[in-house]
């Protein structure tokens, strides 16, 4: 029987979304083996409007690039989680940043766990710009879907160089927080 896994990333313009599922997905579809397949939409504004990006990851070929429900949800601004919690399966895993969402409904059947990473992106790493990859480093330790190298492969394929390094730290500072959570 095929595992196929279900990931939505939301939150607005400008906070690395659609390349969040492009990175994730690469490192599952490139370096791992997998088959994927990605949607994405975002308002007409270059910068602070509505995104999202689907992401779905199986060990068989995929006949629909569409998902009802998402087994993962990554929700990194308020209206982007008020807008696709109830896409959320029940029994899945729910990932906030809660700097940026702070007003959560009372769900029982899913869990929950909150992730820093637009604090731990400003403050460890110096650059806001890396909570996605925060939430990555996260998601790749905490789900184990890819491997951390993986992870890092398509890190360094996809990222301008310019970037790598403050990446790569904000990765390890996502595994670190997965790691904590686990202890």
């Amino acid at each position: 029987m095929s595992k196929k896994t279900v990931i939505r990333f939301c939150g607005f313009g400008g906070q690395g979304i659609i390349l969040s599922s492009v990175v994730f997905g690469t490192a599952a579809v490139e370096y791992s083996n997998k088959y994927g397949v990605q949607t994405q939409s975002y308002g007409s504004e270059a910068r602070g409007g509505e995104c999202e990006s689907e992401l779905i990851l199986s060990d068989e070929q995929i006949n629909s690039p569409i998902a009802d429900k998402v087994d993962i949800l990554v929700a990194m601004s308020q209206q982007a989680y008020n807008k696709y919690i109830n896409t959320l399966k029940s029994g899945g895993l729910l990932i906030i940043d809660p700097d940026m969402v702070t007003t959560l409904r009372e769900r029982k059947d899913i869990e929950l766990i909150k992730v820093p990473a637009t604090k731990i992106a400003f403050e460890k790493i110096k650059s806001k710009i890396t909570a996605n990859i925060v939430i990555l480093g996260f998601l790749q330790n905490f789900t184990g879907l890819v491997s951390e190298e993986n992870l890092k492969n398509a890190i360094k394929n996809l990222i301008s160089k310019k970037f790598l390094e403050v990446d790569l730290k904000a990765m390890n500072e996502g595994i670190r927080i997965s790691k904590d959570i686990r202890r």
